[in-house]
């Protein structure tokens, strides 16, 4: 199969992409860790929806529209699609620059090579736009531009490997059941007197689901405990503010709905509901609004 011949391709890369991808990293995580505002805006944690991935379409179909154009004898419309088409590369990019800032593993390993492939891919187009200044139906040009599109359309497959075989940037708790139904919680600390210890992350297990519980003092609070960006143990994190701290990415989310308050998660965390049992001991259930 065509998909298993890239991905060998692919693999053979990684003798220069994780090395070159573990020195960008280190550059951008500390940047967006101090403009944590910044990076907030761009992966699109207001839209509740990673901001790059929708970003991208505009200068695959605007790019498109330069090859079209050249076929269709219009020059002009060419060069003005190649100008919009570049200022969107570039706006598309630094949303992925802020959500490599916080990939790790194998995601960071294929997204270094997907940002290679397009920083090549956009080049090409800047010589092609050189070209084109001079001489507007430059063979040259336009050649260089229809195997930018090439180089930017198997950038966007290496993309698709980052989402959607690797997992980053999505929903941890996509798949996760959302049934109401309240069941025995087993805390795995209890105090002397059986309640829960206050004010530090507790692990608990509510049937197949694991959670973090925090006793605050007046109540009991419960989130899944795995991070819905990028799998990491709540109960390792730290309570700030009625907020639980991721211990991977610093992500925070509010103990009481579950809401995401700090990226890099985009997505809620799914949230329960405690009580004491009758006849001592605890259940909970998900709550059927809020968080996840």
């Amino acid at each position: 199969m065509i998909g298993r011949l890239l991905t060998r391709v692919f693999d053979a890369q990684d003798r220069w992409t994780k090395p070159f991808g573990d020195a960008v990293h280190g550059l951008l995580h500390p940047l967006f860790q101090r403009l944590s505002w910044l990076r907030d805006l761009l992966i699109g944690r207001w839209l509740g929806h990673p901001l790059h991935p929708a970003l991208t379409d505009a200068p695959i179909g605007i790019l498109l529209l330069v090859t079209v154009f050249d076929v269709l004898g219009q020059p002009d419309a060419a060069s003005v699609s190649l100008v919009v088409g570049v200022l969107a590369v570039l706006a598309a990019a630094v949303s992925g620059l802020a959500d490599f800032a916080d990939t790790d593993g194998r995601a960071r390993v294929r997204a270094t090579l997907h940002g290679t492939i397009m920083v090549v891919a956009l080049v090409g187009y800047l010589v092609s736009l050189l070209l084109r200044l001079s001489d507007s139906t430059s063979p040259a040009g336009i050649g260089l531009s229809a195997l930018s599109f090439l180089v930017v359309i198997l950038g966007a497959y290496v993309g698709g490997d980052v989402a959607y075989v690797l997992g980053n940037m999505v929903n941890r708790h996509a798949f996760r059941g959302a049934g109401t139904k309240w069941l025995t919680l087993e805390p795995a600390e209890m105090a002397p007197d059986g309640s829960i210890p206050v004010g530090r992350p507790i692990r608990a297990r509510l049937g197949a689901n694991n959670l973090v519980l925090v006793n605050d003092g007046t109540r009991i609070l419960a989130l899944h405990d795995t991070c819905a960006h990028g799998g990491g143990p709540l109960p390792e994190g730290q309570v700030v503010d009625g907020q639980i701290e991721c211990p991977w990415h610093y992500s925070r989310f509010e103990l009481a709905t579950g809401h995401v308050r700090r990226g890099p998660s985009v997505y809620d965390q799914p949230a329960y509901e405690v009580r004491e049992r009758d006849g001592g001991g605890w259940e909970a259930r998900r709550k059927a609004t809020g968080g996840g």
